[in-house]
């Protein structure tokens, strides 16, 4: 994949990423103790251009599934507390802006890490979910366990969970029980794909990064994204 082969959206989208620190280049140690030649930090989205381009691709994101061969219909966008609150809130106010015929009444909701036991109460801020389809929008699936709780309480509270969108899918294969890291394993996101039967979207891809950032960043940069996709990709 070359830059030119990305759609507008992403290439604007990766170039916004880089330049707010975003997405680095280095060396990282991540949660499961892998050393990773590239980190990206959702949580740096936090001056309004920043926000502005995430939200905006988040919604081109949804727009470009809604006309494929299988769209994806929703109600509710729901963003996982903390990270996805502002993320599901900023995307529903750019899916207004973009195709107001048809988002300008969508709606957003996100969950309390604890439940409110005065006042209105519940677990669930924003629209009530019973019998609404809804799509979980957040950063970025690691192990799947916060998307499996986030599943869990919109299912409890009579929510149709349709999907899941996040900013970035590493296309990384779990860690072997055994370790052995050269064996066939599935990603995180794959294992939810199938678990739940529902699509899991992103707006990018490690094979997008790769191919983006050729000719932008060092070659070495991009020759170690390459060494690290052959040794980890996922099976799925």
């Amino acid at each position: 994949m070359s830059p030119s082969d990305l759609p507008q959206f992403k290439k604007d989208f990766l170039q916004a990423a880089i330049n707010g620190k975003i997405l680095k280049f280095g060396s990282f140690e991540l949660k499961s103790k892998r050393i990773s030649p590239y980190f990206f930090n959702a949580g740096l989205f936090y001056t309004a251009s920043l926000l502005r381009s995430i939200s905006t691709a988040y919604a081109k994101t949804i727009i470009e599934a809604s006309t494929s061969s299988n769209p994806i219909e929703f109600d509710i966008l729901f963003g996982p507390a903390y990270k996805g609150i502002p993320l599901a809130a900023a995307t529903v106010d750019k899916l207004a802006d973009l195709q107001p015929e048809k988002y300008g009444d969508i709606c957003y909701s996100f969950d309390r890490k604890e439940a409110k036991d005065h006042g209105e109460g519940g677990n669930i801020v924003g629209a009530p979910l019973k019998g609404k389809r809804v799509l979980i929008v957040d950063d970025v699936v690691t192990a799947g366990t916060a998307k499996r709780e986030a599943i869990a309480k919109i299912r409890s509270e009579g929510g149709i969970v349709v999907g899941i969108l996040v900013a970035l899918d590493r296309q990384e294969k779990l860690p072997s029980p055994d370790g052995d890291d050269s064996k066939a394993m599935p990603s995180a996101i794959g294992e939810i794909r199938k678990e739940y039967g529902i699509p899991v979207l992103a707006i990018l891809t490690l094979d997008d990064i790769i191919g983006g950032v050729k000719g932008a960043v060092a070659e070495e940069d991009v020759k170690r994204m390459e060494e690290y996709r052959a040794k980890y990709k996922a099976s799925d």
